[in-house]
């Protein structure tokens, strides 16, 4: 069973990778985004703001952390968490636009962007909508692709599991021949004694003999 539960490292690498280069692209665009002219507001470089720790800095950290596990995990378990913790950042880069405003307390306003119609459009989409979008898709692609057993994998779960049952079943034999050694060791004297015991009796009960 745990054979199964292992997989190739390569099967995570182009989605993880992926998904580190866009959660570092949301967590640092709208700090270098105005470099280009492609920013929400306030339009200044390196500005700090509590929207922006929310709906962009966070939710990209999380995807990167997310990549990084897919990308070299090869146990399934984790590399699904992985997925899935990238997939829900995902879907906050899409919809943390719209719910955060309505957390009036929690201060998640993304500001407006700039510049004209299809410009504020690009930047909605690589900001926000587009972003989510596509990380939610290269997400749920991971999440498939470690969930499937193939025929590889089973073939090696069939040879793996084999050998491991056959290394712990000589590990116990080793162990118990180990314990049953300073048993003999301790019976071995008593042995001796007995085996030279006999013959001082014999040789009493010969000299007893010939006296009478």
């Amino acid at each position: 069973m745990n054979g199964m539960l292992r997989v190739r490292r390569s099967r995570g690498v182009l989605s993880g990778l992926l998904l580190v280069l866009l959660g570092a692209w949301g967590a640092l665009v709208p700090f270098v985004g105005p470099y280009f002219h492609y920013a929400y507001t306030p339009d200044k470089a390196w500005t700090y703001t509590t929207g922006r720790l929310w709906l962009e800095i966070l939710p990209g950290a999380a995807t990167l952390l997310g990549g990084l596990i897919v990308l070299a995990s090869s146990y399934r378990p984790v590399a699904h968490f992985g997925a899935w913790l990238a997939a829900l950042s995902g879907a906050w880069f899409t919809l943390g636009g719209l719910i955060g405003p309505t957390w009036v307390k929690m201060h998640m306003v993304p500001g407006v962007p700039v510049g004209g119609a299809a410009t504020r459009a690009g930047e909605q989409i690589g900001f926000f909508t587009g972003l989510g979008v596509v990380i939610v898709l290269l997400a749920a692609m991971a999440i498939g692709r470690f969930s499937v057993i193939s025929v590889r994998d089973a073939r090696r779960a069939a040879v793996t599991e084999p050998a491991a049952a056959a290394a712990n079943g000589s590990r116990a034999a080793t162990t118990g021949s180990s314990r049953r050694w300073p048993s003999l060791r301790r019976t071995a004297p008593a042995t001796d004694t007995d085996s030279t015991a006999e013959p001082a009796t014999e040789t009493a009960e010969t000299t007893t003999a010939a006296r009478s």
